[in-house]
C-alpha cells in the first residue's frame, strides 16, 4: 500500500512511448501496469510516433523543429497507412519540403533531431502543473528532449522531478577520459550540460548500469553527499514474451531447452540495431579461417539479422568474403495485420526458434557504462546467448551467472574459440542451455516506487 507521502498523479515524459519493438518505448511502457496497480494516475506526453494508449490520458505532440517533424511524421504515416505506396510517395515529398529548414536548424543549433519535442511537452506540462493536476514529473529517455522538458518544468514550477537515463549523456572516448573536457560537438556539449543539470535539480535520477552511475558521480560530486538520495542504479529488466515458450518462472528449469528443435542449418540470430561500432563484421572476419578448419560448416551456418539493415562494415565484409548466402537480412518485424500479432510477439517467436542469440555490445569506451536492453529480453527466451562484450564487468557477471558463451570484442582469439565451441556443441545437439534466471520489469518498478514516493 502507498505511504502517506505518495505522489499519485504522474506526468510521464517519453518521446518514444508505445512504439512497437523500440527499446526506448518498452523501458517505460512495460512499467505502466505495475504503476497502475500501485494506484498511480499517469498522464503520458509523447511524440506522435507511437500508438495512443487508451488506458489513461495520453497526449501526443508534434515536435516544433523541422528535423524532428520529419522523423515523427514518417512514423505516424507508417502507423496510419503502413509502408506501402502512400508512405513511399508522401514521406519523400515531406523530406524535400523540409530539407532547407532542417539545414538551417542544424547549422544554427547542431542538436539531435528530437530536441524540439521538449517545447510542446513543456508548454502542456506547465499548464497541467499550474492547474494543480500533477504531483510528480517522470522523464525517461531515450531521446534527451524528455529530460530537457523535465528540467524546464522543475525550474518553472518546482515540481517533484524524477529522471530515468537510459544511455549515458556524456560519451567518453577512452579509459582516461572521465568526461570533464568540453566537447567540440554542440549536441555533446548540451548533453554534458544537461547531465549536470539533472544531477543538480532532479529529486531522483537513476541509470541502468554501475558504470554509468560511477562516472556520473565522478563528474557530479554532489551525488556522493550522504543527504543526497539521488544517483542510483536500477536494472531495467524486461517483460516475458507472450508466446508459449519462455513463460516459466525465474529460477525454474529452462522451458526452451527441452522444446528446441535442431534443424539443418546452424542459426545464429541477431536482433536490434547495428552500427560500425557494434557490427556483425566482428563475427564475419572470423569465418574464413573457421570454414578452413570446418569446411562442412560453410553450407550450414546462417546468421539471421532482424530489425535493422546491416552496418557498412558488415556490408563490406559480406562483399569481401562472398557471404551473401550466410548473412540473411529480415528487416523490421512489425505487426501482422492478418493475425493481429504485434511486432514484439513475432520477434519473440523468432528469438525462441534460433539456435543461438547473438548479443553485440560494441567496442567503444562507453560500453563500460552501457548494457544492451536486448540482453534482458534474451534472458526470457531461454536460448543460448553468444555475447561479444567490451569492458563491462557487471554485464559479464550477469552473463556468466546464466552460463552464456562470452567473447571479448577486442580479442579475436576469444571470438574464434567461442565460434568453434558453438559449432561443436551444435553438431552434437548439445548447445549449453541458458540458466533460467530472467530479470523482470517488476523489480525495476518496485524499486522506483520505493525511491520516488515511499512505497513499501
Amino acid at each position: 500500500m502507498p505511504s502517506s507521502t505518495t505522489k499519485r498523479r504522474w506526468l510521464i515524459l517519453s518521446h518514444a512511448f508505445n512504439m512497437d519493438g523500440r527499446a526506448a518505448s518498452q523501458t517505460i511502457t512495460d512499467k505502466i501496469p505495475y504503476f497502475l496497480d500501485a494506484a498511480i494516475e499517469p498522464t503520458v506526453l509523447s511524440s506522435i510516433t507511437g500508438i495512443e494508449d487508451k488506458r489513461f490520458a495520453h497526449r501526443q505532440f508534434l515536435a516544433w523543429g523541422p528535423a524532428a517533424f520529419r522523423f515523427d511524421f514518417r512514423h505516424w504515416i507508417a502507423n496510419q497507412y503502413g509502408r506501402g505506396w502512400i508512405y513511399k510517395v508522401v514521406t519523400p515529398l515531406v523530406s524535400i519540403v523540409l530539407a532547407p529548414f532542417i539545414a538551417i536548424e542544424k547549422g544554427l543549433l547542431g542538436y539531435s533531431s528530437q530536441w524540439s519535442w521538449a517545447m510542446p511537452a513543456f508548454m502542456y506540462g506547465r499548464k497541467r502543473i499550474r492547474a494543480q493536476q500533477v504531483d510528480l514529473v517522470y522523464s525517461t529517455g531515450g531521446a534527451w528532449s524528455a529530460h530537457l522538458a523535465g528540467l524546464w518544468l522543475k525550474k518553472a514550477t518546482g515540481v517533484y522531478w524524477i529522471a530515468e537515463i537510459h544511455d549515458p549523456l556524456v560519451i567518453r572516448s577512452n579509459p582516461d577520459d572521465l568526461g570533464f573536457a568540453r566537447p567540440k560537438n554542440r549536441d555533446a556539449r548540451l548533453r554534458q550540460w544537461l547531465e549536470a543539470q539533472i544531477c543538480k535539480h532532479a529529486d531522483l535520477a537513476w541509470w541502468f548500469t554501475d558504470g554509468a552511475v560511477h562516472y556520473a558521480k565522478l563528474r557530479n560530486p554532489n551525488l556522493n553527499e550522504p543527504s543526497n538520495a539521488n544517483g542510483v542504479m536500477v536494472i531495467p529488466g524486461a517483460e516475458p514474451p507472450t508466446t508459449a515458450i519462455g513463460k516459466g518462472e525465474a529460477n525454474q528449469p529452462n522451458p526452451s531447452a527441452a522444446t528446441h528443435v535442431y534443424g539443418k542449418h546452424f542459426t545464429i540470430s541477431h536482433f536490434g540495431s547495428l552500427a560500425n561500432n557494434r557490427s556483425i563484421s566482428t563475427v564475419l572476419h572470423a569465418l574464413p579461417s573457421f570454414f578452413n578448419r570446418y569446411p562442412q560448416a560453410r553450407g550450414v551456418l546462417r546468421i539471421d539479422v532482424y530489425g535493422a539493415k546491416v552496418d557498412t562494415l558488415t556490408a563490406e565484409a559480406i562483399r569481401q568474403y562472398g557471404f551473401e548466402d550466410v548473412v540473411i537480412e529480415h528487416g523490421r518485424i512489425e505487426k501482422d495485420s492478418v493475425t493481429g500479432q504485434s511486432g514484439r510477439e513475432r520477434i519473440a517467436e523468432r528469438m525462441q526458434a534460433a539456435d543461438v542469440l547473438l548479443l553485440l555490445h560494441g567496442d567503444d569506451e562507453w560500453c563500460s557504462e552501457y548494457i544492451p536492453s536486448k540482453m534482458y529480453e534474451y534472458f526470457w527466451m531461454g536460448r543460448p546467448i553468444w555475447a561479444i562484450t567490451h569492458r563491462n564487468p557487471q554485464m559479464n557477471l550477469l552473463l556468466e551467472e546464466r552460463h552464456a558463451y562470452i567473447s571479448a570484442a577486442d580479442d579475436q582469439s576469444s571470438i574464434d574459440q567461442t565460434l568453434e565451441r558453438l559449432w561443436l556443441d551444435w553438431q552434437q545437439q548439445n548447445l549449453a542451455p541458458l540458466a533460467w534466471q530472467p530479470i523482470g520489469v517488476d523489480q525495476a518498478a518496485k524499486r522506483i516506487l520505493q525511491l520516488a514516493v515511499g512505497f513499501q
